[in-house]
This record gives structure tokens, sequence and C-alpha cells, in this order.
């Protein structure tokens, strides 16, 4: 199977994280399925430490609201300007916070794929919005925009 750590977060996603009613079984019984499911140990193993990293408590603090991010030549390469526009347009529609941008960001980089699709991007915010506390509203609208339900920019 060729699969990458996007498509384990993905089955993560579908199968356990959007559902928040249910009681979630350990990731050892996680682990299993996925290995069931035919996904590499290794993806799995780089999933769950992506997933990990979510709860890691960020030390970067903007303390001016008005500051605006430069992408580095890295950043650069694997997001194309139609994805860092779009960064832009939810931080300016409310939707990512700067804390939230910077994990977006993180996490984008921490993927091992060479350039972000649009619908990766999304799918990666819409993961990031779940992991933090009092984002229910951010969520849902990020949600709205992953399954076009909304047009994503206005006129």
């Amino acid at each position: 199977m060729k699969e990458n750590i996007f498509d384990v977060l993905m089955y993560l996603f579908e199968n356990y994280m959007e559902d928040e009613a249910e009681i979630l079984p350990d990731s050892d019984v996680i682990r299993t399925e996925l290995l069931e499911a035919g996904f590499e140990s290794c993806e799995v193993s780089k999933a769950f430490d992506w997933l990990d990293s979510l709860n890691i408590k960020r030390t970067i603090k903007p303390t001016v609201t008005s500051a605006f991010r430069i992408f580095c030549s890295q950043e650069i390469i694997k997001l194309n300007l139609e994805c860092r526009n779009f960064i832009l347009f939810l931080e300016q529609n409310g939707i990512l916070n700067s804390d939230n941008r910077e994990v977006v960001i993180d996490r984008v980089m921490a993927l091992d794929i060479e350039d972000i699709s649009m619908d990766k991007l999304k799918w990666i915010v819409l993961m990031v919005l779940l992991s933090q506390p009092d984002e229910e509203i951010a969520f849902s609208r990020m949600e709205d925009i992953v399954y076009d339900l909304v047009p994503t920019f206005l006129h």
C-alpha cells in the first residue's frame, strides 16, 4: 500500500476525531486497526507523532495584533501562493488566529509531502482547529469550507 502520513491522518479524522460523542479506544487499539487496514507501521507512528505535537504548548506569542506573516523559503516551497493566500484569508476572517496559524504552518512543515495542495491544507487546518480548546466556532466555519458548504472567497 502506498499511503503517506496524510492518508493515515485522514483515516483517523474520518473514523475517530470527527465524532467526539463516542468514547475513543486507546492508541494501541487504533494502531492495530490501522495496521490491519494496510497502513505501514512507520507512517502510523509518524501520524501519531504529528497528532501528539498538536497538544504541545506553543511558546510563540505575538504581541502585535496587526503584524503580518512572512514565509521563509522552505515554507514557500511547500505552500504555493494559493495556499499562503488561503492562510491569510482564514486569519483575516477570524477562522485562524495568529497562534493557530503558526500551528497550521508547523504541522504542514512536519509532513513528508513536498508541496501541499489546497485540499490537504484545508484538512490540516480543520484538524488543528479540532485539537485547539475553545475553537468550536472556527472549527464549524472551517468545516463548512472543507465540505464546500460556503464559497471560500466572497467578493
